[in-house]
């Protein structure tokens, strides 16, 4: 399926630009049919140090870029799952930890967009102690993934061009 295959380039570009990959155990097998990592690329644990609660909420996002011991990017990619429950599990992991600093993304079809953020701003999403998940969590399309792959420079760029795609895709 294509998210799949988005899931792969997401943690491709996160390869590329110097982090360590998380995925899902359920999603490894077959997003590794489109992503070859470097060796110690791709985390076997999680090496984080949180409670048992936060860390099955954690380990369940579809991609997420680790440095250190830190988690920089968390990615939800709509797929089998509804919008819905991809941002219930952002909000989730932003009301188990709220001294985290941690962006967050849900991918969708460009579609999907308008759904997305309608979710993500619902009133039940704007009482997290650490803000509306409306200013942490934000909508990336699909189209913007296949472009930033492109980009030679990545390795260079870091976090800068992320951002650059995000105002791209997203008007929330």
């Amino acid at each position: 399926p294509e998210s799949m295959k988005i899931q792969a380039l997401i943690a491709q570009i996160g390869e590329r630009m110097g982090m360590n990959i998380w995925l899902p155990r359920r999603d490894r097998s077959r997003v590794l049919t489109q992503w070859n990592p470097e060796d110690a690329t791709l985390l076997e644990y999680l090496p984080l140090n949180y409670d048992d609660t936060t860390l099955k909420t954690i380990e369940n996002i579809d991609v997420i870029w680790i440095k250190g011991r830190s988690i920089i990017r968390a990615f939800e990619v709509e797929h089998t799952t509804s919008i819905y429950s991809c941002i219930l599990r952002m909000a989730d992991l932003m009301a188990l930890q709220q001294n985290l600093n941690i962006r967050a993304h849900i991918v969708a079809p460009e579609e999907r967009k308008n759904k997305v953020l309608d979710e993500i701003r619902r009133p039940v999403f704007s009482l997290l102690e650490k803000g509306p998940l409306s200013e942490s969590c934000s909508f990336i399309s699909y189209d913007s993934i296949k472009s930033l792959i492109e980009e030679r420079s990545l390795e260079h760029m870091r976090d800068t061009v992320l951002e650059d795609y995000e105002e791209l895709a997203e008007e929330i």
